[in-house]
């Protein structure tokens, strides 16, 4: 992980734990002081729409790496077809018959 994931990652949980301290600010009020309130609306809707933001490239991440894995499967597993297929026409003998010791199981 290189220094600007981390400072991605600690922006999102310290978004997320300001966004919590909000909502708890909001249920310890007995009498809600109206322009404190709108300060703090208006700073967790920031504090929101930046959270969405990196989770959606958190989310593209991960899908990148789903779709890395995905190829790497499938390039291993035509890459071990291409190698059965092989072994399978050499393996036959001069009958056409495969010797019991050469049988894929």
């Amino acid at each position: 992980m290189d220094e600007k994931d981390k400072i991605e990652k600690q922006d999102l949980t310290s978004d997320l734990e300001k966004l919590s301290e909000i909502s708890g600010w909001f249920e310890e009020q007995e009498e809600l002081d109206i322009e404190e309130g709108l300060k703090k609306v208006k700073e967790a809707a920031g504090l929101i729409k930046r959270s969405k933001a990196r989770l959606k490239e958190i989310e593209n991440e991960f899908e990148e790496i789903k779709e890395k894995i995905e190829i790497e499967d499938d390039e291993y597993h035509n890459g071990e077809e291409e190698k059965n297929g092989n072994k399978d026409e050499n393996e036959e003998n001069q009958d056409g018959e495969m010797d019991a010791g050469e049988m894929l199981f």
